[in-house]
Formats: structure tokens, C-alpha cells, sequence
């Protein structure tokens, strides 16, 4: 069964930073492109970064780009999001899942549905 936890949530004022973690298990995580997520109250979820199998291409959302960095740790089996210059914009509660890769490029599709985590709460607030 996959599984996923999300960590390093909290409260940060505005312009400070913050470091998520994903720790995924119950499959080959280094053989997935893994994706951040984030969905605030009364909204869809929405794609945020995501980084191929080999962490050597990355994809961000127009709205966190030259602010947030996606990285991975395969022998950890772990992804980090880096998180700058954050805003009042950026609180939702963040999530992790593996999704979709093709011709080394990821996209903000998750390959399963019932694999999602608890997410970690980020809150960006003076």
C-alpha cells in the first residue's frame, strides 16, 4: 500500500520560510516523479512543483516559481520543498503523491487517488 507523510508545516510570517518533507513508502520511490500539492479551505486542490525519478527536472507552479525548490533524497526515499518568501497566499495545508513522468518531464497528475496523506498545515500569517 502507498503511503505518504507530509512534515515541516507551521506558522511563518510573511516573507519567512519553511521546509516540507515527503516520506513515501510501500513502493520503489525512486522509480516515481513525486508532486507537491495544496489545497486551501473552499478550494481545489492545486498542482505546486513536481520532480522526476532521477531529480533531474522539475516543474513549478507560474505562482511559487523563483520561490519554491523541489528536491529529493532517493536514498531517503524522501522529497523536500524549499519555501521562500512566503505570503498569506501560500497558506493551505500541503500535499505529497507520486505522478505522472514521460519523456523525463513530470506533470501534476497523481497516479492514484487513495494514496493521499494527511498533508501538513502551512499557515503564513503577521
Amino acid at each position: 500500500q502507498w503511503r505518504f507523510v507530509e512534515s515541516g508545516g507551521g506558522l511563518v510570517q510573511p516573507g519567512g520560510s519553511l521546509r516540507l518533507s515527503c516520506a513515501g513508502s510501500g513502493f520503489i520511490a525512486d522509480r516515481y516523479a513525486i508532486g507537491w500539492f495544496r489545497q486551501a479551505p473552499g478550494k481545489e486542490r492545486e498542482g505546486v512543483a513536481c520532480i522526476v525519478s532521477s531529480g533531474q527536472n522539475t516543474y513549478y507552479a507560474n505562482s511559487v516559481k523563483d520561490r519554491f525548490t523541489i528536491s529529493r533524497d532517493n536514498a531517503k526515499s524522501t522529497v523536500y520543498l524549499q519555501m521562500n518568501s512566503l505570503g498569506p497566499e501560500d497558506t493551505s495545508v500541503y500535499f505529497c503523491a507520486a505522478v505522472q513522468e514521460l519523456d523525463g518531464r513530470c506533470a501534476m497528475r497523481a497516479l492514484r487517488t487513495d494514496s493521499w496523506g494527511e498533508g501538513t498545515q502551512v499557515t503564513v500569517a503577521s
